[in-house]
C-alpha cells in the first residue's frame, strides 16, 4: 500500500491538521483529565473536561443500574477527544457522501482500544455516541445475545438526559441525536414507526438480523425491538430474557419454543402484551399517528438519581505536550479510510523530527524493556507517541520488521510507555500467525503482557495473548486461567472461545473442545468457523492416535515445558482442572436444566468446593460447585458464601435424586 501522497497536497494537508490540532494564541492549554475509567484529552478548558469526564461515568453507571449490575468491565482503553471547535471535529470525523457526518460525536471502536470524539461546540454531545456507547458496553459486559435485544437496549439507553441530580432514559430517541449515518442509523419517530406499520411477528423479529433489512424494515426492526425492550425493561423480565437466550442459543430451541419455555406464554400471547403495554403507554394509534404526536409525549421515561455525582468522583487532570496530541489526533485519523492519508503524513512527520535534548538523555538511560536492543535498533529520533501508533498501523498491515523497528524507537524515547509492551507482544503473536511459525521470545512476552495487565488489569486481549503464549510454551493449565479471564472480561469475543478450544486440545479435555468448537461452527464469520472445523479435525486425529496433525510434517518437537514465574499458577490450575474432569466423568451426561428459586444457603466448608441449597417449584435441590470461583456468574461479579434468601435462577446438570452440579448462576 502507498503511503506517499505528492509534495504540494502533503504541504496544505499537513499546515490544516497543525492548525486545527494546535490551541490558538490565549486558549486553553491541551489537558489530559483521568476520571475512574477514562482518559479525556481537551482542549476546552479543565471546568468542561472534567465535566465530560463525569457525564461518561455517569452514562456508564445508568447503563449498569439498567443490567442490574453493581459492576461493568471496560476492556480495552477508552480514550475521549473532546475538541473546542468544528474544523477540529469535522477534520477527524467520518464521511457520508464526501461530507463529514452531522451527529456531534461518534465512536470508533478497536482491537486495541476504543475512541469516542465529541464537538465540544454542540450541546450536550455526549447524548449522539450513547447508543453506540451502551453497545460498546454490552460487548464487554453481557454474554452473546440477538439483535433485537442489544438493538432495543441501545435505542433504549439513547434517550439518556443525565446531570448532577437525576437520569432519565426510556424515551423516544430523539432524530437528531439517533442519526448517524456512519453506521446507517437514520433519525425518526420510533412511535410514529410502530403507530403507522404492521408489526413483525415476535418470533421473526427474534430471529432477524438487523443488518440483513434496510429501508422501512430496518427502521421498523429497530422501533419494535425498543418497544419490546421498554416493555421487559417495565414488567422486570430480563432474567427470563436471560433463561430464553440460553434455551435459543443454546440448547438451539426455536424462538418460538423458547419464548414459551422462558416467558411462560406463547409467542402469540406475548405478542399482544407488548402491543397493549405500547397503547397504555404511548396512547392510541390514531392519536400517536397524529401530526405532532411524538412531539408532544414521549411516553414513560425512567427517572432516578444521578448514580455518581461531581462530589462522588476524582478527576485529576494535567497539561499534555502539543506534539503528543497531534499524533494521538493523527492516529484517530488513520482509522478512519478517507482520513488515513492525512493521519499517516502527520505521525511520519512528528517520527522524524528531531527529539528535544532532554528526552535524548533520558532514552540513553533508559533500558530496552527486557528485548534485546539488537531485534529493536533505534536512531532515538522524533516523537515516540507517533512510533508506537505507526507501529501499530504497520501490525494491521502485517509489516513486522517495520513495526519492531518503530516499536524500538518508540521504546527508546519511552520505555515506560505500557502501549509498547503490549504492542511488543501484538506483533510476536501476528508474526507467527502470518509465518505459521513459532513465537520468538516467549519469556519476554509473558513479562512484557504481566507488566500491561498491572497497568489496565481488565485488558481483555493482553489476557488471551498470555493465554497463547502460556500454551505454546507448554503450559495449558496456566493459559486456560488466562483465557478464561479474557472471555469474562470479553464474552462474545469469538477469537478467544477459538484459543480456548486450542488449550482444551492441547490439555487433552476433549469433550469441552468438541462442545466449544460446535458453538463456533454456527459463527456468522466465515473464517471462526474453517478454523472450528480445521481443529476439530485435529482433536479427532490427536484422541485418536496420540499425536498431532503437525507431527507429520514438524520433525522438531514444539516448544518444550521449561520452569517460568508462572509454574505455580500452572500447577495449582492443573489441580483444579483435575478435579474438574473429575466431576465430570462422575456427572451425568443428560441435558442440562434450567431452574429459579430462593437460595437458601451456602456451604463453604470444604473450599475450594461449594454446596448450594435452592427452594423451587420442583422441590429443594443441593446443587454442588467443584470451585466457587470459577462459577459462571450473571448479576455479580464475585461469588459469596454468605449469600442467604436471594432470588436465583440456576443452570444446572441433575445427578440423580434433588442432587446437581452447578452450571450457571443468575443473583437477582
Amino acid at each position: 500500500m502507498s503511503r506517499v501522497c505528492s509534495i504540494p497536497l502533503c504541504i496544505v494537508l499537513v499546515g490544516l491538521i497543525f492548525s486545527l490540532c494546535s490551541p490558538a494564541a490565549g486558549e486553553p492549554p491541551w489537558l489530559e483529565i483521568n476520571s475512574a475509567h477514562y482518559t479525556v484529552i481537551t482542549d476546552v478548558g479543565e471546568k468542561r473536561g472534567r465535566e465530560v469526564a463525569l457525564r461518561f461515568e455517569q452514562m456508564r453507571a445508568a447503563f449498569a443500574n439498567l443490567l442490574g449490575k453493581e459492576r461493568l468491565h471496560q476492556s480495552i482503553p477508552l480514550t475521549i477527544f473532546a475538541l473546542d471547535n468544528d474544523k477540529s471535529y469535522y477534520q477527524a470525523a467520518p464521511l457520508d457522501q464526501g461530507q463529514p457526518i452531522d451527529a456531534p460525536g461518534f465512536l470508533l471502536p478497536g482491537e486495541d482500544q476504543d475512541f469516542i470524539v465529541l464537538n465540544m461546540s454542540e450541546g450536550e454531545p455526549w447524548r449522539a455516541v450513547a447508543h453506540d456507547f451502551a453497545l460498546m458496553l454490552l460487548t464487554y459486559n453481557y454474554p452473546p445475545t440477538q439483535r433485537w435485544f442489544d438493538e432495543g437496549l441501545a435505542d433504549y439507553f439513547s434517550s439518556i438526559r443525565v446531570d448532577n441530580r437525576q437520569v432519565e432514559v426510556g424515551g423516544d430517541p430523539e432524530p437528531n441525536f439517533t442519526a448517524n449515518p456512519s453506521n446507517g442509523r437514520a433519525g425518526q419517530s420510533f412511535i410514529k414507526t410502530l403507530a403507522r406499520q404492521d408489526w413483525i411477528p415476535l418470533p421473526e423479529l427474534f430471529a432477524m438480523r438487523s443488518d440483513a433489512s434496510t429501508g422501512t424494515k430496518q427502521s421498523l426492526f429497530r422501533a419494535q425491538s425498543w418497544i419490546v425492550m421498554h416493555y421487559l425493561l417495565h414488567e422486570k423480565k430480563l432474567p427470563e430474557t436471560g433463561a430464553y437466550f440460553d434455551f435459543v442459543l443454546n440448547q438451539h430451541l426455536t424462538a418460538a419454543d423458547a419464548i414459551q419455555k422462558a416467558y411462560g406464554v406463547s409467542a402469540s400471547e406475548l405478542e399482544p402484551a407488548i402491543k397493549d403495554y405500547f397503547r397504555s403507554q404511548f396512547g392510541s394509534a390514531d392519536a400517536a399517528s397524529k401530526p405532532g404526536a411524538a412531539d408532544s409525549s414521549s411516553g414513560p421515561i425512567d427517572r432516578f438519581p444521578t448514580p455518581v455525582g461531581a462530589e462522588d468522583s476524582a478527576i485529576p487532570s494535567k497539561p499534555i505536550a502539543e506534539p503528543e496530541v497531534r499524533a494521538a489526533y493523527a492516529g484517530i485519523q488513520i482509522r478512519i479510510p478517507e482520513r488515513r492519508e492525512y493521519g499517516l503524513k502527520t505521525l511520519q512527520d512528528l517520527a522524524t523530527k528531531e527529539t528535544p535534548a532532554d528526552q535524548k538523555a533520558e532514552a540513553k538511560q533508559s533500558k530496552r524493556m527486557g528485548e534485546d536492543p539488537d531485534q529493536l535498533p533505534s536512531n532515538s529520533i522524533g516523537n515516540p507517541v507517533a512510533h508506537r501508533i505507526l507501529a501499530w498501523d504497520h501490525i494491521q498491515h502485517g509489516e513486522f520488521d517495520e513495526a519492531f523497528a518503530e516499536l524500538g524507537d518508540a521504546a527508546a524515547l519511552n520505555p515506560r510507555d505500557m502501549w509498547i509492551r503490549y504492542y511488543l507482544s501484538l506483533a510476536k503473536y501476528r508474526r507467527a500467525q502470518a509465518q505459521h511459525n513459532e513465537m520468538l521470545g516467549l519469556a519476554n512476552m509473558m513479562l512484557d503482557l504481566r507488566s500491561v495487565l498491572e497497568w489496565y488489569p481488565e485488558m481483555a486481549d493482553a489476557y488471551d495473548l498470555l493465554a497463547v503464549a502460556r500454551n505454546a510454551g507448554g503450559g495449558p493449565a496456566a493459559a486456560l486461567q488466562a483465557e478464561r479471564s479474557a472471555i469474562s472480561l470479553s464474552p462474545r469475543n469469538e477469537h478467544y472461545s477459538l484459543h480456548l478450544a486450542q488449550i482444551y486440545v492441547a490439555g487433552k479435555k476433549w469433550d469441552s473442545a468438541n462442545a466449544l468448537l460446535d458453538r463456533l461452527k454456527a459463527s456468522d464469520d466465515p473464517r471462526i468457523v474453517a478454523q472450528a472445523n480445521d481443529l476439530l479435525s485435529q482433536a479427532g486425529a490427536e484422541r485418536r492416535y496420540g499425536i498431532s496433525l503437525d507431527a507429520k510434517t514438524n520433525s522438531q518437537p514444539k516448544f518444550a515445558p521449561q520452569k517460568s514465574p508462572f509454574d505455580v499458577l500452572e500447577q495449582d490450575q492443573a489441580k483444579r482442572d483435575a478435579a474438574e474432569s473429575a466431576t465430570e466423568a462422575a456427572g451425568d451426561k443428560g441435558a442440562m436444566k434450567f431452574v429459579k428459586g430462593r437460595l437458601l444457603a451456602v456451604d463453604c466448608s470444604k473450599p475450594p468446593a461449594a454446596e448450594l441449597t435452592v427452594k423451587s417449584d420442583i422441590g429443594t435441590l443441593k446443587l454442588h460447585a467443584q470451585d466457587f470461583k470459577s462459577i459462571l456468574l450473571i448479576g455479580a461479579d464475585d461469588f459469596s458464601c454468605d449469600w442467604r434468601d436471594r432470588q436465583v435462577t440456576v443452570n444446572y446438570k441433575p445427578r440423580g435424586g434433588a442432587n446437581g452440579d452447578l452450571v450457571s448462576l443468575e443473583v437477582r
